[in-house]
Parts: structure tokens; sequence; C-alpha cells
């Protein structure tokens, strides 16, 4: 049993700009998507930015870490299965609806910019899939355990980066720029009221995950429906944090050595008012929900030998009957994905060994 520390040794709150500071880079979904977003849709200069450049970004900031993910580097490989019942079957014409087992790979990460972060560096989990339909089509998914973006457009992101970024004398923001910013931009309001009370979890099963963005479900007479889905998990648990760097690898392969882990695929319908095209916004009152099936995790494997290496877990690799949403993200999160995929895997040969005082989890 670790004994509690002495109340003098104790470390004070973070406040909201510190933690917004440590959630600044937290997803390629979030700053790469700012980015990518803007040079797939022309809106800044290619000179000035292009997906490569904002991967350039990352590694400015987190360090170059070869044949690693420039974000969400920390991870480990899952497969198991999805259990679809049918239930969403007159939604969408996907195979993968279809009652009956899909095979799926998918990677668990830490949404940090750097390796050996300890586990309780950010409160966000991630959770990638790949669904292999009997077609061979597959649907890729990149979802996270936070409800919504923080703001919905670039220029509001790229100035979040600023009034968070921390000061190099400091290594903390000036505590006067991020109540500016966000006094503001009041769309900010959802992800500042989730990040405040939000800590790191000790457990990858017991976290929802959520896709943020909306997708549009296409059935067998050509009827569309906007949706957002989540995984919700069958393991419940809201216990705090070890106080250890290394945790979650380890949590995750005691639980399967119990037996497999469960997550729900719960579809929420959009209203006809419903913003599809701003993952800043959460979807207000009532929806409908369909439960879709079962996701399966039977077993896990390290990420650097794993099935999920090297898979690029882009949103918009999708089967017919799934397709994306007007959200502008969605086509700069694939462009970045991209980016980032081709320079990790042109580094195998590479590979960083983690620093001599580090251990691999």
């Amino acid at each position: 049993m670790i004994e509690p520390e002495p109340p003098h040794l104790r470390k004070p709150p973070l406040t909201t700009a510190e933690k917004l500071a440590r959630l600044g880079g937290i997803g390629l979904v979030l700053v790469i998507a700012a980015g990518a977003f803007a040079y797939v849709n022309g809106s800044l200069d290619p000179q000035r930015l292009t997906p490569a450049r904002v991967v350039d970004v990352f590694e400015h900031n987190n360090g170059v870490h070869p044949g690693y993910r420039r974000n969400h580097p920390k991870g480990i490989c899952v497969a198991g299965y999805f259990e679809s019942n049918g239930a969403a079957s007159t939604l969408s014409r996907a195979q993968v609806f279809a009652a009956g087992r899909t095979p799926v790979i998918g990677r668990l990460a830490l949404p940090t910019g750097n390796p050996y972060s300890p586990d309780s560096a950010a409160p966000i989990r991630s959770f990638a899939v790949q669904f292999t339909q009997p077609d061979g089509q597959q649907w890729r998914t990149g979802m996270n355990s936070m409800p919504v973006f923080p703001v919905g457009t670039v220029q509001a992101f790229v100035d979040l980066q600023k009034a968070t970024a921390p000061d190099p004398k400091t290594g903390k923001p000036d505590p006067a720029k991020p109540p500016a910013f966000f006094a503001a931009h009041p769309e900010a309001q959802p992800f500042l009221a989730w990040v405040k009370t939000a800590r790191p979890s000790a457990s990858f099963v017991t976290e929802t995950y959520n896709s943020v963005n909306a997708f549009v479900l296409v059935d067998a007479q050509g009827k569309r429906q906007a949706v957002r889905w989540s995984l919700v998990p069958a393991a419940k648990g809201d216990a705090p944090a070890p106080d250890a760097k290394d945790y979650l690898q380890q949590d995750l392969s005691d639980k399967l050595a119990s037996g497999p882990q469960r997550w729900d695929l719960v579809l929420t319908l959009a209203n006809p008012t419903d913003p599809t095209g701003d993952a800043s916004k959460a979807w207000a009152g009532e929806h409908k929900t369909v439960n879709a099936g079962t996701l399966v995790v039977e077993g896990d494997s390290a990420q650097l030998d794993g099935a999920c290496r090297d898979i690029n877990y882009d949103p918009l690799v999708l089967p017919n009957g799934i397709e994306g949403s007007d959200d502008p993200l969605l086509a700069a999160r694939s462009a970045a994905y991209a980016a980032s995929y081709m320079r990790r895997t042109s580094e195998v040969g590479q590979l960083e060994k983690p620093p001599a005082q580090e251990k691999q989890p």
C-alpha cells in the first residue's frame, strides 16, 4: 500500500489554465485537425501550412521519437470482434451492422506527444478501432473520452494554442491569456465544464469513448441519418489513478486475464436542428439512441510489434453505408494522419530506444 504524502509535500490542484496547457497537445484530433483543415480547404497559404508542417509542430513541441506516432504515441494493441445485434441495420447498409461478428483490431492510447509520458499526464484516453467486413471493406474510427472539442474553427483553435502555450521561463501559460481567450469564445464552455472536473482514470476499460465528430449512416434505400457514436463500457469504476508512472497497460492485461472486456456501440441519432459540422457543440435535448451491438476485446499485445502498429486509423476509411458528415475536421484529420503515418513508417529501422532511466510498460 502506498502511504499518502505529508500535507506539506502535496501538490496544489491544477488550475484551469494549467489543465488546458497540459491538454494543449492531446490529439492529432485537435491541433492537427485545425491545421490540416485550413490546408485542405485552402483558407491558409499551403506554403505556410500543410499537414506535414503541422506534424513538424508536434515534433518541435514534443521532440522526435523515431518509429512512434506523432501523437498518441504511447498505446497498446488490442484484438477481438464486434457482435452486431442487427438493430442498426435499418439505418445503414454497411455489413458491420448486420447481425453477426466482425473482427476488429484496435489501439488504446494516451493522448500526449511523448511515448514516455506518465499515464496520469492527461485525463483523456483514446480508442481507435478497425472493423473488417466479410466483403473486405473497412471501417476505421478514432474516439476520445472527451465529449466535445474545445472550439469549432481553425482560427479559434490557433488562438487557443497561443493563449495556453507555456512560457519557456515558467513552464506555465500566462495566467491572463486563457481567461481572455475564453471570455471571447463562449463556445468553449462545454469543453471547459468537462475539463474542470476531468481526472486521469485508473483503467482503459471503464472509459466511454466518443466519436465527437458527426457521421452519416445510409440505408438500403439511400435514406440518410446523421449520428455520433460512443463505446460505452460494461465495466464500471471511478477509481483515482494509481501513484505510478505506468499502470494502464498492466491494468488492461490483468483485466483481460480474467476475461474479455466489452463496450456497447451506442449510436446517437441527430435531430433535424443538431449541428453536424461543428464538433465543439453538444447535441442538446432528448435524442433517440440505438445500441448496435457489443465490441469485445479478447487480447492485447505490445504496440511496437502488434497488429495495430501499421494501421493508420484514418476516420474517413468508411464502408458503403457510412459517410463523413459536413464536419471539416474529418478531412483535416485524414490528411494529417496520412502525413504522420508516412513519416513514422519510414523510420522502422530507426526505432527509438527508451531513455535509460525509463522502462517500457
